[in-house]
Parts: structure tokens; sequence; C-alpha cells
């Protein structure tokens, strides 16, 4: 099987750089399934689950906003966020859950209601990816055990 050159990138950093069976991206119109040899196409992404596949190994990260290009032979992800699972502290970003929800049913005058509702989607793609490696890690802890 073929593979694809896949590099996610940030502002502050590169975030990974590998070659990959598959790419699973949360595009604006939908979730864009990409493989090699994929037709090129440009597309602003959303806040969501990343998902990079190379054999029976997943890795998963939280992206929001930015784009993706995709190449017959590269995918080039410019997030405006991606967060590998692993780096995600859970408690950090179920803290900044609450906060939003608290804000937005306090709704201060003062209030950037779209940016706290922003804050809010962050916090539950955060959320979900950090469980999801948190479950996926149970098993291997029983192995080691």
């Amino acid at each position: 099987m073929s593979t694809i050159k896949c590099d996610i990138v940030t502002v502050e950093r590169q975030v990974y750089s590998d070659e990959v069976d598959m790419v699973v991206a949360p595009g604006i119109m939908g979730t864009l399934g990409i493989l090699p040899r994929h037709a090129p196409l440009i597309t602003a992404l959303q806040e969501g689950e990343l998902r990079l596949k190379k054999g029976d190994e997943e890795e998963i990260f939280a992206v929001s906003g930015g784009y993706i290009e995709v190449r017959p032979d590269r995918v080039i992800i410019m997030a405006d966020t991606a967060e590998h699972a692993d780096e995600i502290d859970e408690a950090r970003a179920e803290a900044a859950r609450r906060r939003a929800e608290q804000l937005l049913k306090e709704k201060p005058p003062d209030i950037d209601r779209a940016a706290i509702e922003g804050a809010l989607r962050r916090s539950r793609v955060r959320l979900k990816v950090a469980r999801k490696r948190r479950r996926r890690a149970r098993p291997q802890e029983r192995i080691e055990e």
C-alpha cells in the first residue's frame, strides 16, 4: 500500500511530519477522508478531531480552524491550533469547558458571545480527543501490569 506525506503546522510549531496511509480531517463541509493520490484541493478546517492512520496505528489530534491543502503525494494541514492527544491536559480542558459554559449562562453585558462559543467548542473537542486517548491506553496498561 502506498503512503502520503502529512505535515501539521501551526504558527508556533511543526506538530507532525511523517508518511501515513490515510488522513481523516474535519473540513467545513464535513469529514474528509484522504488517501494517497487524492485529487488536489484546498479547504478550510473546523474544530474537530484529526486522525492519521498508519498501518494498525492511529494518531489523534485536536485541531481548531485553519486550512488543509491536499496534493496527490502530500497533505499540509495549517491549523490555528493542533494538539496531539498525548499533549492535552484533560483537567485543564474540563476547566475551560466549565468556564465557557458558566460565562454563557451568566451573559455579562461585555461578553463576546462568539468568542466564548468558540472556546466552548474547542474545549469539547480537546476533551473528546483526550478521553479517546485514555480509553485506548487502558488495555495496554492492563497488559503491562
